[in-house]
Formats: structure tokens, C-alpha cells, sequence
């Protein structure tokens, strides 16, 4: 894909998927700072983020030994199942059938677990872990993400630089404010994430198939569209469907 519309369009899906993922990590990293030290908060983070760096150097260069319309396929249909599990959690959400993620929530019970070890000896080791498992779990969602929307078309690039920009908003916010975000509409942007993932997966399972869409990038927005009136409309259905369980929620 070349022009201007798919690079934006990349570098927001990856910058939004990405946006979510390191929120999730931040809180928990957070908590071991502020409950146990910031020691094996940052120790734990940085191993995480270390092993990360390392699996992009080892696996990414075997992508470019896979031929184009190969990786187009595989990758648009990961991205279908990827974006459909972000898309019907959100709308569950929406709907309220399930309830919202809640960062506070999240905060104080990982602060609870920590409080807990206090009077272990291996206190300072699991909360160290505890950071690890929390950036590696979500950091490979970010580096899955930012394979899976730039590498089909040569735009890793720009894929990173969202996922990048991402990472440092998040930074620079939670560490000023030193609390969880929770005022981020997490559930509105993994909406927007699901709808762009699973819009990508159709559209690039097409190129593999050597399908020719109309208006070819444009067309990609007119996917978009679709996916999103869909998803609003089962979002509506739901919503009429199980009013029971939406008022128990409100309660």
C-alpha cells in the first residue's frame, strides 16, 4: 500500500492498540512502585522490556523471507481473530453485558496481592516479577500488533513510530499524575482498535487471496464503515436483548 491515507491509518492502529496495552502495563508497574519499591518495579519492566527488544531482532528479519501474498493472508487473518477478540469484548462492553475494565480496580487489587507478600522474603523478587510478567504479557500484544499492521506492506516503520509515541504518552502521563489512568475511555479505544484490526484483516486477506477491492485503499475506509455499522447495530441488538443484565450492572 503506498500513499498517505494507509500510513496514517497505520501508524493510529498502532498507536491506539498500543495506547491500551501499555496503559494495562503501567498500572501494575505502578503498583510496585508505589506499594513495594520502585527497584524491581523498573528492574522487572526493563528485563521485559529487554527480552522483547530481543525476540523483534531475532524474528523480525525472517518475515522479509516470506513472500509477499503469504504474509498478507496469515497476517490478515490473525488480524481478524486478534481484532474480533478486542471488537466482542468491547461490545459486550458497551452494551453492558459484561462489565467495564476498570484500571482502579486493577490498581488496588494488585496493590492488595503486594501488601500481602510484604513479610515475605521474596518480597522484593516477586514483586519484581509481578512487573515483569505485567509489560512482557502486554508488550507482546504491542509487538504483535505493530508486526501484524506494518508488516504486510513494508510499514513496520511507521507502525513502530505509533507504538512508540504510545508508549511515551503513557509515560509522561502516569508518571506526572504518579496514579492509574483511569479516566482513559479504555473500552471506547479498544472499540476503535477492534474496528481498525479487524478491517485491516479483511482487507489484506483479500490482497493475499488477490482479491481487487474497488478504489483499492479507499477501500479500506469503506470496510471500516461496514465493520463499524455492524458492530453498532449487535451493540443496539444487545442492548434490547438482555436488559436484565445491563440493569443489574447499573446497580
Amino acid at each position: 500500500m503506498t500513499g498517505f491515507t494507509p500510513i496514517i491509518s497505520t501508524i493510529i492502529a498502532a498507536f491506539l492498540a498500543s495506547f491500551v496495552e501499555v496503559v494495562e502495563a503501567f498500572t501494575i508497574v505502578l503498583a510496585v512502585g508505589v506499594t513495594r519499591s520502585w527497584r524491581p518495579a523498573l528492574v522487572g519492566a526493563a528485563l521485559a522490556l529487554a527480552l522483547l527488544a530481543s525476540l523483534v531482532l531475532a524474528f523480525g528479519p525472517l518475515l522479509a523471507l516470506v513472500p509477499i501474498t503469504v504474509l498478507q493472508f496469515v497476517v490478515g487473518v490473525l488480524l481478524i481473530l486478534f481484532g474480533m477478540r478486542w471488537l466482542r469484548k468491547a461490545i459486550l462492553r458497551a452494551a453492558g453485558v459484561i462489565a467495564l475494565h476498570d484500571e482502579e480496580a486493577a490498581f488496588s487489587g494488585e496493590t492488595a496481592v503486594l501488601h500481602r507478600q510484604a513479610n515475605d522474603r521474596r518480597a522484593d523478587y516477586l514483586a519484581g516479577v509481578a512487573a515483569f510478567k505485567a509489560v512482557l504479557l502486554e508488550g507482546v500484544e504491542v509487538v504483535f500488533i505493530v508486526i501484524a499492521v506494518g508488516a504486510a506492506h513494508g510499514q513496520t516503520l511507521y507502525a513502530s513510530l505509533g507504538a512508540l509515541a504510545a508508549f511515551f504518552l503513557v509515560m509522561l502521563i502516569g508518571l506526572a499524575l504518579h496514579r492509574p489512568l483511569a479516566r482513559v475511555p479504555e473500552n471506547a479505544l479498544k472499540f476503535v482498535v477492534g474496528l481498525m484490526l479487524t478491517s485491516f484483516g479483511i482487507f489484506w486477506t483479500g490482497e493475499g487471496i488477490d482479491a481487487h477491492w474497488p478504489g483499492d485503499d479507499l477501500a479500506l475506509l469503506a470496510i471500516f464503515a461496514i465493520v463499524a455499522l455492524a458492530s453498532f447495530t449487535i451493540v443496539r441488538w444487545l442492548r434490547s436483548a438482555y436488559p436484565a443484565a445491563i440493569g443489574g450492572l447499573a446497580r
